[in-house]
């Protein structure tokens, strides 16, 4: 071999060595941060600290992307923490004034915004720490990274936006911070769907903004569109600021409710002005692509027809014909092809019927026996709970009701019916030369109504014990009406056999033609009997029991026949 050779092959050996041996000294992440954390004590930050740990700086600035200087207050972060730091632990360590570090205030800012602190308070941003996260890194001399926050489709986005709302829930960032990061988020990603959806609103106000993707985020990421007035006070920098949004949502002027994105939430068709969803405009412009409102939903105050429970009634032979008429209207495959016929004429399409009568003769026990039979839901609104003591509320409560029909129609395979129980107290005459504050309200609650039966597109029903209570205009209204008679004995004798077990034909027929009762007052008898019989046990003849009880049905016993039997 020859000398050149052989000094080639020795320079290059010595070169790996030397190699390795800078391998193996190159300190580690932890290594360099004690290394400027002990070079600071004391050093007031001087340009001879600065020199004296070039290297160990140069590696964590170059590791983290900041500057010397944050990798240096990162360091002695470490070591006076690494949990609650503060500015005045600074000034100890590098024996400078509680002003001086002041001067620090920036770079923690940015320091936190990547992650590599957080701040315990974000509103005084007086105390920080180092999160797990980076102190996890450290000990495996890895580098922490943030959380991929480009590229990104529709449901990681959605992730980030959520790991961004438990910062600000969990007192890491600011709402002022936190909205600087979501517009540099929405920039990153502006090729997403809802990005370019919720930048066309052009929100101006930084609040607005932020409390609308804050519900958006609930409804994403906690399938909850239920929100109350107090959930959302820390998304606010200011109290004031809150104070002024809350009232303007209570009263449902907000400049988002204005904008059909968010709303009133309802219950039993009342608009409950405390809590607050997004509307289904919102869902349809901003969320397409995860189709929530093509979902069918439980709506809150909707009885659901495979819950109701069945139920054998009867009617007087001419009643039955009708109820049976209506059934068959409300028969899907029916309803559907009247509906289109009635568009194709020219027709309005939606069907009010009224149901009326005695108290007890099964008026809404119908409906529900309807609408079970024939798969569609019940809107039930409590009519007399909608009239509110406070003068305007009842006008929204009325648009609320038939606003939240409207959804119900939309989202449900079948359109549900809309029942109006009690109907004589909204549906009443209206008052010629309302004067009064209360006369003036129920005439314009009445004229709600009628304008929403004259656009209604599904099914109306409402029942009432006082018909002669109905204004005219709801009469015409209302495409049929079926009056409900009391039962005649032949009907009342089923009843009783149908209710109370082992009780004969002829006893049946005897109290039938003896006791002039509705459906609804034999069903007390029945369920009376019944619990007296699980307390006492049977004492007497069951017949001479259920007269009895017949007896004490009715307010004057005492001008009842008196029957007996041997």
């Amino acid at each position: 071999m020859s000398k050149k050779t052989t000094t080639k092959k020795n320079d290059e050996k010595k070169a790996k060595t030397t190699k390795a041996n800078i391998i193996v000294k190159m300190p580690t992440l932890i290594q360099a941060m004690d290394k400027v954390a002990e070079q600071a004590r004391d050093s007031k930050f001087s340009d001879e600290f600065f020199l004296s740990v070039a290297p160990e700086l140069g590696l964590l600035s170059d590791t983290y992307h900041i500057t010397e200087r944050q990798a240096a207050l990162l360091s002695i972060s470490l070591l006076c923490g690494p949990y609650r730091v503060d500015f005045n632990d600074f000034a100890r360590h590098l024996d400078m004034s509680n002003i001086c570090v002041l001067g620090f205030a920036q770079d923690i800012d940015e320091l936190v915004r990547r992650r590599l602190l957080r701040y315990r308070d974000a509103k005084d941003r007086d105390t920080f720490d180092v999160p797990q996260a980076v102190i996890r890194c450290l000990k495996r001399n890895e580098t922490y990274q943030l959380p991929q926050r480009t590229g990104l489709n529709t449901y990681q986005f959605f992730e980030v936006m959520e790991e961004m709302f438990d910062d600000l829930n969990n007192d890491s960032v600011s709402p002022t911070d936190l909205v600087i990061d979501m517009k540099q988020l929405m920039k990153d990603n502006s090729d997403i769907d809802f990005v370019k959806q919720f930048e066309a609103l052009n929100i101006s106000n930084c609040d607005n903004s932020l409390l609308l993707l804050w519900m958006v985020n609930r409804v994403i990421n906690h399938d909850d569109n239920d929100f109350r007035l107090g959930e959302f006070e820390d998304i606010y920098e200011y109290s004031s600021d809150y104070q002024k949004a809350k009232a303007e949502l209570r009263s449902g002027e907000h400049v988002l409710m204005k904008a059909n994105l968010i709303e009133h939430k309802t219950e039993d068709g009342l608009a409950n002005t405390s809590r607050l969803g997004i509307t289904d405009h919102a869902k349809q412009t901003l969320l397409s692509e995860f189709k929530i409102a093509n979902r069918e939903e439980n709506v809150s105050n909707l009885l659901k027809h495979g819950e109701l429970q069945e139920k054998k009634l009867f009617y007087n032979d001419n009643m039955q014909d009708h109820v049976a008429e209506i059934e068959s209207l409300l028969s899907p495959k029916k309803y559907n092809e009247i509906v289109e016929r009635m568009k194709k004429s020219g027709f309005r399409q939606g069907f009010a019927c009224l149901f009326y009568g005695a108290a007890g003769t099964g008026k809404t026990e119908t409906v529900f026996q309807l609408a079970r039979r024939t798969g569609r839901d019940i809107m039930l609104v409590d009519v007399p709970q909608i009239k509110s003591k406070w003068v305007g509320d009842s006008e929204k409560n009325i648009k609320a009701v038939f606003d939240r029909y409207r959804e119900a129609v939309k989202r449900c395979k079948q359109a549900p019916i809309l029942l109006f129980n009690e109907a004589d107290a909204i549906f009443g005459v209206r008052k010629n030369g309302a004067e009064s504050a209360v006369d003036k309200m129920e005439n314009t609650i009445q004229n709600i109504i009628l304008q929403e039966m004259e656009q209604l597109q599904g099914i109306l029903i409402a029942t009432t014990n006082l018909e002669c209570n109905l204004d005219s205009a709801f009469e015409r209204r209302f495409l049929y009406k079926l009056r409900f008679e009391r039962p005649d004995a032949k009907i009342r004798a089923k009843i009783w056999q149908s209710m109370i077990k082992g009780l004969c034909k002829n006893d049946a027929l005897t109290l039938a033609e003896s006791f002039d009762l509705s459906g609804g007052q034999i069903e007390n008898v029945a369920r009376k009997h019944t619990i007296n019989d699980i307390l006492f046990g049977r004492k007497k003849k069951l017949v001479d029991t259920l007269a009895e009880y017949c007896q004490n049905e009715r307010l004057e016993p005492s001008q009842l026949p008196k029957i007996g039997f041997n």
